[in-house]
Parts: C-alpha cells; structure tokens; sequence
C-alpha cells in the first residue's frame, strides 16, 4: 500500500508517469526502506495509466464489495423461532448460575483492599 500511495503522491505533484526511482526518494524521505520487487508490481500495473481512470474503476469495485453489517430482525418478525419446550426452566437455571457467579465476583473484589474512589 506504501508503494501505491507514493505513486499517488508522485502525481499528485505533477509527474503522470513517475518511476522507480521516483517512488524509492519518496519513500526513502519518510525513512521506509524499499522491497524492489514490490516496487517492480506497482510501477507494472500503473504504469502509463491515467490514475484517475484507476481510481474510477476501483471505486465501482469497491460498490460491489459486501461490507457485513446483518441486518436484525425485531422481535415481533414473522420469521422468529417459537421458544422451545420447557426452555422456562432452563432460563431459570442459567438466570440462577450467573446471579451466583455475580454474587461471587462482587465479594472477590471486596477483598482487593481498595476502592475506585478511594
């Protein structure tokens, strides 16, 4: 990624078709060392492109990219599950094991000998 922004950099102020050794004293001015192979891709895909074309296709790209984010459905949703049989039960066990470890969480930081405040 470091090559690609100092290539933009490099048009970006004004050389349309900057070379290696453009890219290297760009890089070499911020203290990057440089992987001539990395170096070698970039400036064999870019070169004698129009960078603003490149930038255009890789945005249209970027459009079809799914970015995650489900959507959630409401509680009240024709496609939510009915809860299973006997599952009052069970909710009251596992209410009751964290209210426990609760309680003994609390008492272990009693014994810290120091509160947040004091």
């Amino acid at each position: 990624m470091r090559y690609v922004a100092a290539y933009l950099l490099a048009t970006l102020g004004g050389n349309k078709n900057p070379s290696a050794s453009d890219i290297k004293d760009i890089l070499s001015s911020v203290g990057i060392d440089v992987d001539s192979e990395c170096l070698d891709v970039v400036i064999k895909e870019l070169s004698g492109k129009n960078i603003n074309e490149v930038i255009a296709q890789g945005k249209t790209k970027l459009a079809s990219v799914p970015t995650g984010g489900a959507v959630v459905a409401g509680a009240g949703s024709a496609g939510s599950a009915a809860p299973a049989p006997g599952g009052d039960k069970e909710e009251k066990v596992e209410e009751k094991k964290e209210e426990k470890k609760e309680e003994e969480d609390e008492e272990s930081d009693d014994d810290m000998g120091f509160g947040l405040f004091d």
